[in-house]
């Protein structure tokens, strides 16, 4: 079993962690264009042709299910990757994990981009899942790009503004952007107030690994032999994981589990 996964860079491996998790004989290909980030501020028709050129760099790999593991393309592109690769490969997007955070009824942040935040689309979706619910949209400037760059001095100063901007009173906080889950335990500290309960994290990684076994009708095997291979593509050629990526247990993982690095 063979599964792709495909992003602006290295927010795919979050989701590409997941699935080693659920499957460690998975062959994973991860594929990004890094050169191009970030996607967030592109049009939708940009953002749309880079997609698919890393979707099909991701393709000829022949895998069985491709991921979509960027908020952005998920909005923007979607729908003609799937009309470029279905129904021989199906693909799977990437949605904020609103809906599951809505359901305590406590009061929630959404941190994303400042492109999603207040986009029709996020707002779509607080519509459909949390129109009863206490939501803050809180804005994440620079937050992706220091991420992908493994950059500590950048991601302190935006996950304290983020921090800043998010009530005291949120029980919950939505990482609506796959490069903040390579971060949770920080978030989760920074957003952490004395005396209240623990604030939850939603991210969509798992829930998306979960979904690509489901489409290719395999079942979770954490304790499966022999381990699967990685292939990373940057811009469509054959390439090591990105130095940045080993800044995260995510990375660390892929690494240590993988033969073919």
């Amino acid at each position: 079993m063979k599964i792709a996964l495909m992003d602006s860079g290295i927010g795919l491996l979050a989701a590409a962690a997941a699935v080693r998790r659920l499957r460690p004989d998975a062959d994973l290909v991860l594929s990004s264009d890094p050169a191009s980030m970030p996607w967030g501020p592109r049009t939708p028709e940009d953002v749309t042709t880079r997609a698919l050129a890393v979707a099909r760099a991701a393709a000829a790999q022949r895998p069985d299910a491709l991921i979509v593991a960027c908020n952005t393309a998920s909005v923007h592109a979607l729908p003609a990757l799937r009309a470029a690769l279905e129904p021989d490969l199906p693909v799977i997007g990437t949605v904020p994990a609103i809906k599951p955070a809505a359901r305590s009824g406590a009061p929630f942040a959404i941190w994303a981009t400042p492109a999603t935040t207040g986009s029709p689309y996020q707002r779509g979706l607080i519509h459909e899942f949390a129109r009863s619910a206490d939501v803050t949209e809180v804005p994440c400037p620079g937050l992706a790009d220091a991420v992908e760059n493994a950059d500590e001095a950048a991601i302190g100063r935006a996950v304290a503004a983020a921090a800043a901007l998010t009530p005291p009173d949120v029980g919950h906080v939505v990482l609506g952007c796959t490069h903040y889950e390579l971060l949770a335990d920080r978030i989760r500290a920074a957003v952490q107030r004395p005396g209240r309960p623990q604030v939850g994290l939603h991210g969509s990684a798992d829930a998306v690994a979960a979904q690509a076994l489901r489409r290719v009708g395999a079942a979770a095997a954490p304790s499966a032999e022999p381990l699967g291979t990685l292939t990373v593509l940057l811009g469509g050629h054959t390439a090591p994981l990105p130095e940045p990526a080993l800044a995260y247990a995510e990375g660390l993982l892929l690494k240590a589990v993988s033969p073919a690095l």
